[in-house]
C-alpha cells in the first residue's frame, strides 16, 4: 500500500494527573512560570486519566487517519503490557502498525503529566531504542518527522536522505532535542523539508536571534531550506509563508469553551494542515483547518480524543466567526 503519510516519533502512554492543591508563580510578564506544591507531605489529586499510544508522531498519525488518509507510524515499543496495549489502540484508531518494532527486553515509554488548569508539566523518560530506518515497500506521499532524541541524529538524517532521494515530501515539526542539535547538524533535514512548524520562541532559538517581526522570522526559517514555514504565536494566531513568497496571518480560532488540556494542540495543527494539503487544498486554507482541529482537540484531556473528522472540521469551518480569515501581510 502507498501511504499518504508515514509519521516518525516515539510512542508513550500518558497518565494525566489533575492537581487540585497547587499554585503557579511567574516572573514579570508571566514568563518562567513554576508550579508549586507542598513538599514532604501527601497531596490529594482530582483525577488520573491514562491515554494510550500518544506522542507527537502517534498524534499526527491518528489525526491524519481520522481525516480519511492512509496513515502509518514508525515507532518502537517494549515487550511489556503497555506496549501491547499501545499497539492495539493504534490499530483501533486506524493506524497501520507494520513499521512498529517490538523490543522484548525493553520497556515502552510511560510519561506522567501534571495538569493544573489548561496547562501541563510533563515528566518524561525516553527509552533508548535502536533507531533504524525501516524498509518501505513503497515510498509514501509524505513523511512527518517530529520529536526524536538527540542520540538519533543519524537516523533522522537517513529519513531526510530517503525523502530527498525518493520524492517524498516532508513535514518537520522539531522537538527540544532537535532544536538543541542546531541547524548545521540538522542541515539535511531542513533542506529536505516542504512544510515546517514551530512557535515564535522556537523560531528565535533556531535562528539565534531576538527578532520579533514574524515575517522576518518566516523568511529566516525558509532560508534554512523549508519551502513552506509556519510559525505559531499562541493567542496572537499563526503565520504561514507560501511558496510564492506571500505571508499570511490567521487568528486563533476562538475556544468554544475553556480548554481542558492543550497537550498535542501543535500536533493537531500540523497534521491537519498537511492532511488538507494532501487533499489538494492551498496551504493557508489548510492551516485554517489545522487551527480549527486544534481548537476542537483541546476540549478533551488529550488531543487524540478530541480532534475531528473531515466532516466535523468543515462543520466548524462553516460556522467560523467573521474575523477568522487569512490576511496577507
Amino acid at each position: 500500500m502507498k501511504y499518504d503519510m508515514i509519521s516518525f516519533g516515539d510512542i508513550t502512554t500518558d497518565a494525566f494527573i489533575r492537581l487540585k492543591d497547587a499554585h503557579v508563580t511567574c516572573k514579570i510578564n508571566n514568563e518562567d512560570c513554576e508550579i508549586c506544591m507542598k513538599f514532604g507531605t501527601k497531596l490529594p489529586f482530582e483525577s488520573v486519566t491514562e491515554v494510550l499510544a500518544v506522542g507527537n508522531g502517534p498524534n499526527a498519525a491518528v489525526c491524519a487517519a481520522r481525516l480519511g488518509l492512509q496513515s502509518a507510524l514508525v515507532a518502537h515499543i517494549g515487550g511489556d503490557q503497555n506496549g501491547a496495549a499501545c499497539l492495539q489502540a493504534l490499530t483501533e484508531r486506524g493506524i497501520a502498525t507494520e513499521y512498529i518494532e517490538k523490543h522484548p527486553e525493553m520497556r515502552t515509554n510511560y510519561h506522567y503529566i501534571l495538569q493544573f488548569g489548561a496547562e501541563r508539566t510533563i515528566l518524561i523518560k525516553h527509552e533508548m531504542y535502536p533507531y533504524k530506518l525501516p524498509t518501505f515497500a513503497e515510498a509514501p506521499t509524505w513523511f512527518y518527522v517530529t520529536s526524536l532524541p538527540e542520540e538519533s541524529l543519524e537516523y533522522q538524517l537517513d529519513i531526510a536522505r530517503y525523502a530527498a532521494q525518493n520524492g517524498v515530501k516532508l513535514v518537520f515539526q522539531p522537538g527540544t532535542f532537535q532544536m538543541k542539535l542546531g541547524t548545521e547538524k540538522m542541515k539535511e533535514m531542513y533542506q529536505a523539508t516542504t512544510l515546517f512548524f514551530c512557535n515564535k520562541e522556537e523560531s528565535q532559538l533556531i535562528l539565534g536571534t531576538q527578532e520579533t517581526d514574524v515575517k522576518v522570522l518566516l523568511n529566516g526559517v525558509k532560508a534554512l531550506g523549508p519551502k513552506i514555514p509556519v510559525i505559531t504565536d499562541g493567542r496572537n494566531g499563526s503565520y504561514i509563508l507560501e511558496e510564492d513568497g506571500t505571508a499570511y496571518h490567521i487568528p486563533m480560532y476562538p475556544d468554544p469553551a475553556p480548554p481542558v488540556s492543550r497537550t498535542g494542540a501543535g500536533d493537531a495543527t500540523a497534521a491537519t494542515t498537511v492532511s488538507y494539503i494532501i487533499k489538494g487544498m492551498a496551504p493557508k486554507d489548510a492551516l485554517m483547518r489545522g487551527l480549527i482541529n486544534a481548537a476542537a482537540g483541546v476540549q478533551a484531556v488529550h488531543v487524540q480524543l478530541g480532534t475531528l473528522t473531515d466532516a466535523g472540521v468543515e462543520e466548524w469551518y462553516g460556522k467560523r466567526p467573521a474575523e477568522f480569515v487569512a490576511t496577507a501581510l
